[in-house]
């Protein structure tokens, strides 16, 4: 299936043209996950999640839901529940934001809260029960110190956010089941990808990945970047019209469902 003819028929779809109301949506989703099968994805997208892909049943109990879509969501929610998490504890730490960023991350925040929000009423529409939140360590177990210094916030925000860019792309095959989350995913991706070109501005970085590892990141957060210096696209060498470094920042990669759970747990208390 062609993922530019879904995005063409998604943008006349009233869930996408906020034609819809919360209710619709709601509903849309619920009818649309019970009766849709998993679509296959070209050029790899169907990464997130380590379970095989496969159709979707009728019925309604919610052990009959327990699929990519579903397991994709979960995962979704995890890594929203650790950004909205991280950055309602960041504003209550008195003196840690400047007064100038503040109503960056004011905003930010707010827009994490909305997406643990939509997750939680997806999965309940879809009859399964939304996962609980974890306990986190953002300190992960005495690494780092993101609610004493600054910089590190800002470091693990970009971490943060690269992680629930790339995790959302790799999601695209799991959740193609469903039209109405699909586009949600897409939706919240793009905003997620803002969110990290903004910390990097604020690092005075450049917005976009531009090395294997991140660039001027800590070691600790190469998981993170796993896999970007990527310059092969659909057999398309991109290193040889602009050039290694160019050619891998034209392209972002995804992060598998394993790599993305890998880096969630890594703050998470055990």
């Amino acid at each position: 299936m062609n993922i530019l003819r879904i995005l063409d028929k998604l943008s006349n779809d009233k869930f996408f043209t906020g034609e819809a109301t919360r209710s619709q949506t709601l509903s849309s989703i619920a009818d649309f996950g019970k009766k849709a099968a998993v679509a296959a994805v070209p050029l790899g997208l169907a990464g997130l999640m380590s379970t095989p892909a496969h159709a979707e049943t009728t019925t309604t109990s919610s052990a009959a839901f327990a699929t990519p879509l579903i397991e994709a969501l979960q995962l979704a929610l995890t890594l929203e529940y650790l950004e909205d998490e991280y950055y309602a504890m960041a504003r209550g730490k008195a003196g840690l934001i400047p007064a100038s960023d503040r109503a960056i991350f004011d905003q930010i925040s707010k827009h994490e809260s909305a997406h643990v929000a939509f997750l939680k009423s997806t999965l309940t529409a879809l009859g399964t029960p939304p996962a609980t939140k974890p306990n986190f360590d953002f300190t992960a177990g005495g690494a780092f110190a993101p609610m004493d210094d600054y910089p590190t916030f800002l470091t693990l925000a970009q971490a943060f956010e690269d992680t629930g860019v790339r995790a959302y792309k790799g999601q695209a095959g799991n959740v193609m089941s469903n039209k109405d989350v699909l586009t949600a995913a897409l939706q919240i991706h793009s905003v997620e990808a803002r969110h990290a070109s903004e910390v990097r501005r604020l690092r005075g970085q450049k917005g976009w990945i531009e090395l294997a590892v991140g660039g001027n990141m800590p070691p600790a957060t190469d998981p993170v970047y796993a896999g970007e210096g990527v310059t092969v696209q659909a057999g398309f060498n991109t290193a040889t019209a602009f050039g290694a470094a160019a050619g891998s920042a034209a392209y972002d990669e995804i992060l598998t469902g394993d790599q993305a759970k890998a880096i969630a747990t890594l703050f998470i208390k055990p």
